[in-house]
């Protein structure tokens, strides 16, 4: 939710004075406007105590200059005398009371749903927020009907000494503040930069050819996705080029139903009634308006295999290269046979020729008895022990 602020250091013009009002973001996405006062002046990112009915809140001043005279107009805010102040930059105990009240908001977050549990109310509650001095605390909830809370504010009030502000807010609200990572893999629109929510219905989907499974069609809110509208009006311009989903081909061979579109492919499958479990055939939509000319005069064609769009299958070494020869199941076998061959051949031809040469002379003798202390060091026995007789 954040503005590049991009006047930042351009000089003001002489005669024009700089814009007495910043935003002052505090927990999540919650923003607000105050006026600075004269004298009083302050930057993006400091901790600024602003004005709060009753008590003090702090929060970080997030944008100031002209900007926020322009975003004062897009919220439809107005600046009048209603506008609260800026009290005075934060110092380090203000900022440290700050922090103990925002490190009370998880404790006080699990005990109220604990009450609220007691009470067996039918809403959630999904966010806690404290004001900057610690004297007021705000509970979000969600809820499908109208709620008796007035017991459960007592209570709440008795349980954590501090002023009880109940305030219910929309799914989509509550997405925003609570955040997340959508099916895309990337953060939440509405908890970075989304701030009106249109309503989204069915529709979108069908015109963009989705299927409406609701699981998935549905966000972390529980409602239709507020992305199905960001590329809806191109998808209607190119879908106002396409024949209608309920237009039938008349051949020779049958009557031919509408299966399925692909508008950016500008191509439209269609099936023969007689033959339900025969693959659909696709035609480009040149193609099916000028069928639908013949048709319209009278004449059939043959068959739509003629005006059939050919698939093209891509070559296999597009598909996989095998650059290193890695997808050879043998290829160990064949490295590991040379190695291990050589080296059990070389051995056992010493061992065969010695044994074979034992009864053909002394030298023989000799080469034996190195085979017999080769055969002891390998057991631990070391070179020592009584030598063969020649």
């Amino acid at each position: 939710m954040t503005v590049f602020d991009w006047l930042e250091g351009v000089p003001i013009p002489e005669g024009q004075r700089a814009f007495d009002i910043v935003e002052v973001r505090f927990k999540r996405n919650r923003k607000g406007f105050y006026r600075i006062g004269q004298g009083r002046r302050v930057q993006t990112g400091d901790v600024a105590v602003v004005d709060a009915v009753p008590g003090e809140d702090m929060g970080i001043v997030s944008l100031t200059g002209e900007l926020v005279r322009a975003q004062m107009k897009a919220k439809g805010v107005k600046d009048t005398h209603e506008i609260k102040k800026v009290i005075r930059k934060a110092e380090m105990e203000d900022i440290t009371r700050w922090q103990a009240a925002r490190n009370r908001e998880d404790e006080t977050l699990s005990q109220a749903r604990g009450i609220i549990a007691e009470h067996k109310l039918e809403m959630k509650l999904g966010d806690v927020e404290f004001q900057g001095d610690g004297s007021k605390c705000t509970f979000y909830y969600t809820a499908e009907q109208r709620v008796d809370f007035r017991e459960l504010v007592k209570e709440l009030a008795s349980a954590f000494k501090v002023r009880i502000e109940m305030r219910q807010i929309g799914a989509r609200q509550e997405s925003a503040r609570l955040g997340g990572i959508g099916v895309c893999g990337r953060e939440l629109c509405c908890s970075t930069w989304l701030t009106d929510f249109r309503s989204v219905s069915t529709g979108a989907a069908r015109y963009q050819q989705l299927s409406l499974n609701p699981q998935k069609l549905a966000g972390q809110c529980g409602k239709l996705k507020c992305c199905l509208n960001f590329e809806l009006d191109q998808y209607k311009e190119a879908v106002a080029k396409f024949p209608s989903p309920s237009t039938k081909l008349m051949t020779r061979k049958g009557k031919a139903a509408h299966f399925k579109t692909d508008i950016f492919g500008a191509r439209m499958w269609f099936q023969y009634f007689d033959e339900p479990g025969a693959s659909p055939i696709a035609i480009d939509v040149d193609d099916v308006l000028r069928i639908m000319e013949m048709n319209a005069k009278g004449e059939k064609p043959d068959d739509l295999q003629r005006f059939a769009i050919a698939e093209e299958a891509a070559p296999e070494d597009a598909l996989y290269g095998d650059v290193v020869g890695q997808d050879d199941v043998n290829r160990f076998d064949r490295q590991g046979q040379g190695r291990k061959g050589g080296r059990g051949r070389g051995r056992n031809r010493g061992r065969g020729g010695a044994k074979a040469a034992a009864p053909q002379g002394g030298n023989s003798d000799r080469s034996g008895g190195q085979g017999k202390r080769r055969k002891k060091r390998r057991k631990g026995k070391g070179p020592g022990g009584p030598k063969p007789q020649a």
